[in-house]
């Protein structure tokens, strides 16, 4: 049995920030097995350091539960429709559900085939991709993930309309001694998640994110985002990854994407036909396993001794992930004040046991 040792003074244990998620979702009407489920891949986000994707979003998620959006106990089907390619119908519930139930079929098929690609509909949010990509190394298997996400808030390259997500891609490739490579990268310089945090702690945002579409000026208030827009990563080459993304997350599956999505934040009552992709490949139909691994912490090693610009380390994929998560899951979560205020909120109005008393 694993114990958690007592975290450090002013943060939250991770046991009791999923017992809290579990809860929430079995008063929201999840299932038990699925509330856990949920907990762990929410809780996940928060360890790896995607504070915008993990119980943050705690709250959108019963709202939607509550109001029917979300469907909290789906029949999610999965249809294999060649060797190495499966569509799962999500039923309209958790994405985290639907997502977890791609990657086990992905990796049960690149097992026979060495390489799947499982497509969704009808699932919804399912929180960070990088969460997602990381799950088939569990089974020494390269991932890649991505969605359309859950609304518009980003132009085509010289547009001044919201026709696309935020649309992430995820990597994930093993490595031995190492820590696992993982980029998890948003087609926009930030994601939504992120200015949805910057709202909450009122704090400005910077001036190369978000502009105004009437004037093509800076957006640096975080209360003033509503009508903004992202910018995407490197102009027109991140406009044009999240319209290709969209179209083989979304339009591939049958599912939503550019003017036909809904926007999560702002139609909480409504269903979103949110669409995703996983890839599984199994890195031993290359060269055997150990050889690979090897081979990549080599790399890994060289780069991460290459030189610096003054002032600067070198920044690795992954890395920090790791140590965040260790740290994370030794010492507990630091959680700001005001969403602890909107946990303690939402905890009465489940008439459930709020953090502070978990802890």
């Amino acid at each position: 049995m694993n114990v958690q040792a007592a975290p450090k003074t002013g943060r939250t244990p991770t046991a009791a920030v999923t017992g809290l998620i579990a809860d929430a979702m079995q008063k929201a009407g999840v299932p038990a097995g699925d509330a856990a489920k949920i907990a762990e891949l929410m809780l996940e986000a928060d360890l790896v350091g995607a504070d915008a994707h993990g119980v943050f979003r705690l709250p959108q998620y019963v709202q939607r539960l509550k109001l029917g959006s979300t469907n909290p106990r789906p029949n999610i089907t999965v249809t294999r429709s060649a060797p190495a390619t499966a569509l799962v119908d999500g039923n309209n519930g958790m994405g985290h559900l639907v997502v977890s139930r791609m990657v086990e079929t992905a990796v049960e098929q690149a097992r026979e085939c060495g390489v799947a690609w499982v497509g969704c509909r009808n699932s919804g949010h399912a929180g960070a991709a990088g969460v997602y990509a990381a799950l088939p190394l569990k089974a020494d298997m390269i991932g890649i993930y991505s969605a359309v996400a859950n609304a518009n808030h980003m132009p085509l390259a010289g547009g001044a309309e919201p026709l696309l997500g935020t649309n992430p891609l995820a990597i994930a490739i093993p490595a031995g001694k190492e820590p696992a490579l993982v980029l998890d990268i948003a087609t926009s310089i930030v994601s939504y998640g992120t200015i949805k945090n910057h709202r909450l702690l009122n704090r400005p945002l910077h001036a190369d994110w978000m502009i105004d579409p009437s004037t093509g000026a800076a957006v640096t208030d975080p209360q003033k985002t509503a009508a903004a827009l992202l910018l995407p990563m490197a102009g027109y080459k991140g406009a044009g990854l999240a319209l290709v993304l969209g179209l083989l997350a979304g339009t591939l599956n049958g599912a939503l994407f550019g003017r036909d999505c809904v926007d999560f934040n702002a139609e909480p009552d409504r269903v979103t036909n949110t669409g995703q992709f996983v890839l599984a490949l199994d890195p031993s139909r290359f060269q055997p396993l150990a050889q690979f691994k090897a081979e990549v912490d080599r790399h890994i090693r060289s780069l991460r001794t290459s030189k610096t610009l003054p002032g600067e380390d070198v920044r690795l994929p992954g890395e920090q992930r790791a140590k965040r998560r260790a740290d994370r899951l030794a010492n507990g979560l630091m959680l700001p004040a005001e969403l602890l205020t909107q946990l303690d909120k939402l905890a009465g109005e489940l008439a459930i046991k709020p953090l502070r008393e978990r802890a």
